[in-house]
């Protein structure tokens, strides 16, 4: 099941973005989002969001 990032949580730091090793993370209308077609849910986007909005959705 692929990582989601909540929006309404979501400051939009970008420290999820360089960890994701398929390049699964992007910026849209201020935030962050995954795309699940791409997400292998290694959970390294999770582990460094300072305010824990990513989790398995």
């Amino acid at each position: 099941m692929a990582y989601v990032i909540n929006k309404d949580e979501c400051i939009n730091c970008g420290a999820c973005e360089p960890e994701c090793p398929v390049e699964a993370i992007s910026e849209q209308d201020d935030v962050r989002v995954i795309d699940p077609e791409l997400c292998t849910d290694c959970g390294a986007c999770a582990a460094v969001c300072p305010v824990e909005c990513i989790s398995q959705g």
